[in-house]
């Protein structure tokens, strides 16, 4: 009882309180204005240029917190709010996705590798449940919910390398804020704040997923003995 406790706490509660602080996190630094009067759009150019990438094009996207970095376009793409925005948010939502533009310039291990998983999870996230469905309830097809796990498998690994992608990427942005003086120091732990909780949503999504994979082990091993 305690062991499914624990599992509904990590598969409902925490995503949901992940989900809950970013957004309550952005909305309260989306109000308040950053005082170097810099769009997101602007922060994003003036770090792209302070490190070289003249390259790397900046996009404004429909959306709320629709912000994403694209390798294969070079392009830095902003949610319209942060790229027209003169926020603490905007200017760390548009730091952290040129810190993704930086790792990719510098060939970062990590986003390599994250990179490569994006086909094979992509393509075991639609199959594996298939397989493990079949395997459930056919209890003589053990060997189907064995195949859904390894597919499964695929697809926390891939959130698990998106870790040190993400925190990364933020470390990079809040050293770029600061040592291109586009925040002042008391405006860093603001941007600090927007960064961690959005940060948080890649772990409760990685720890949900490594609950998830250990369950399905469990029933697969319980049935073997």
């Amino acid at each position: 009882m305690g062991s499914y406790l624990i599992y509904i706490v990590v598969i409902m509660i925490i995503p949901l309180w992940a989900q809950y602080r970013v957004k309550a996190t952005y909305e309260k630094y989306q109000k308040v204005p950053n005082r170097n009067g810099m769009t997101g759009a602007q922060v994003a150019r003036r770090i792209l240029d302070e490190n070289g990438l003249f390259d790397v094009t900046i996009h404004p996207v429909k959306g709320h917190l629709t912000d994403h970095y694209d390798p294969s376009k070079k392009g830095v793409f902003l949610s319209e709010a942060n790229y027209h925005g003169t926020t603490i948010a905007g200017t760390a939502v548009a730091a952290h996705e040129v810190g993704h533009a930086i790792q990719d310039a510098q060939n970062y291990n990590f986003m390599r590798v994250r990179s490569a998983l994006v086909p094979v999870a992509n393509i075991s996230s639609n199959i594996s449940y298939v397989f493990i469905l079949i395997g459930i309830i056919f209890t003589a097809l053990n060997s189907f919910l064995l195949i859904g796990i390894a597919l499964m498998a695929a697809g926390v690994l891939f959130q698990l390398v998106t870790l040190p992608v993400e925190f990364d990427a933020s470390n990079r942005a809040l050293n770029q804020l600061v040592a291109t003086g586009i925040l002042q120091s008391d405006e860093e732990p603001q941007a600090r704040k927007v960064l961690s909780a959005a940060a948080m949503t890649y772990v409760a999504a990685a720890a949900v997923a490594v609950m998830e994979l250990l369950r399905l082990v469990m029933i697969y091993l319980g049935r073997r003995d």
